[in-house]
């Protein structure tokens, strides 16, 4: 597998988001995977509320939240959450290269990874194409932040290995390779977390990737997706009282 990282001009709210795919990727070729933080899509929609010493920013996360935990559980200024059914700190908002701005993360991220992936297989003139959307997130008891993956398009997300025999021939009952989060976490780190200013990035050679000429099915992103009820660390993710926000 080979990541290539792209430096692009400081990219700020309003810019179009095509413009900025059309000047900074190379010709691309079948089997490739665009990857794009969701940073540069959140700008190009226009989604940021300007930092400017007024608007609180505990009162943002509660707007774009579907569930976040009350105050007394805020560590070192982070919000607990979980947005888009996925279990974030601050509802992914960020002030990081963001201009004085709270930048929220995009709206529709699946419709617009779709978007993409269109523009890009006719732009190129290819079939087998991936893309990945991109942001960084905290893992529990880990220090540092690593990539993964708020939404894809052109290849099959999950490696199932459930019924097939490991190297002693026992059979797998649980595991799955998460395809989406692997090439996210890689290529983020390729892209940079500082002043890189290399938001997009290309990844080659990925012999283990199953492509696909369609979007993912409904039934592939709910499968993405685990209740918090069934999650193996549910007892300690129920084990507190969410408060419901207004976030989807």
């Amino acid at each position: 597998m080979k990541i290539i990282a792209f430096r692009t001009s400081k990219i700020r709210s309003g810019d179009n988001l095509y413009s900025i795919l059309d000047k900074y990727l190379p010709t691309l070729e079948k089997k490739n995977i665009v990857v794009i933080t969701s940073k540069v899509i959140s700008l190009s929609q226009g989604r940021v509320v300007k930092n400017d010493g007024k608007i609180i920013k505990e009162d943002l996360v509660k707007k774009e939240a579907q569930y976040y935990l009350p105050e007394k559980y805020i560590k070192h200024g982070v919000h607990p959450t979980i947005t888009n059914d996925v279990f974030i700190v601050s509802a992914g908002i960020d002030e990081s290269n963001a201009d004085g701005n709270f930048v929220l993360w995009p709206r529709n991220v699946m419709g617009q990874a779709q978007k993409i992936w269109e523009y890009l297989r006719r732009r190129n003139k290819i079939k087998n194409l991936g893309v990945v959307v991109t942001d960084s997130h905290l893992s529990p008891l880990r220090r540092g932040t690593t990539g993964f993956g708020i939404a894809w398009c052109g290849f099959e997300p999950l490696k199932n290995y459930i019924g097939k025999p490991d190297i002693f021939g026992r059979k797998l009952k649980l595991t799955k390779s998460n395809i989406v989060d692997g090439l996210a976490a890689s290529a983020v780190l390729v892209i940079g977390e500082g002043s890189e200013q290399t938001p997009l990035a290309v990844i080659k050679d990925v012999l283990f990737v199953k492509f696909q000429n369609r979007p993912p099915s409904t039934e592939e992103i709910k499968e993405m997706r685990i209740p918090l009820e069934d999650d193996v660390f549910s007892s300690l993710l129920t084990s507190v009282k969410w408060e419901k926000g207004q976030g989807k």
